[in-house]
């Protein structure tokens, strides 16, 4: 049994979780949101894009699948298309915009 952690969250480790919760509280991403965290959702884009995910019901078969690990790969909301969808038709995407900016100027110059 492995008892270190998943690799997606090794990579995760790496992005900097001060500078995105700057840009969710900037742009008040997490008003009036119970379980499904900007954060949440950050999470379950960046793994859908790196496991090639092409829809929604895609990413909710493929996190489904592992819900009992969801957690130790950061996850902590709960999963489904429904929740994905709200999640990205509501939340202001400068969140994302303005964090990924920040990751190209941050890994660009070597801080």
């Amino acid at each position: 049994m492995n008892s270190g952690k998943t690799i997606f969250s090794q990579i995760i480790d790496f992005l900097p979780q001060k500078k995105f919760r700057r840009c969710v509280d900037k742009y008040n991403g997490n008003h009036r949101v119970r379980f499904f965290t900007c954060y949440d959702q950050l999470l379950c884009m960046v793994f859908a894009q790196l496991t090639y995910r092409e829809s929604l019901r895609d990413i909710e078969c493929c996190l489904r699948s592992v819900h009992e690990k969801l957690y130790h790969i950061g996850i902590r909301g709960k999963v489904s298309r429904s929740t994905l969808s709200d999640a990205n038709k509501n939340r202001d995407w400068r969140i994302y915009r303005k964090w990924g900016q920040t990751l190209i100027l941050d890994f660009g110059t070597g801080n």
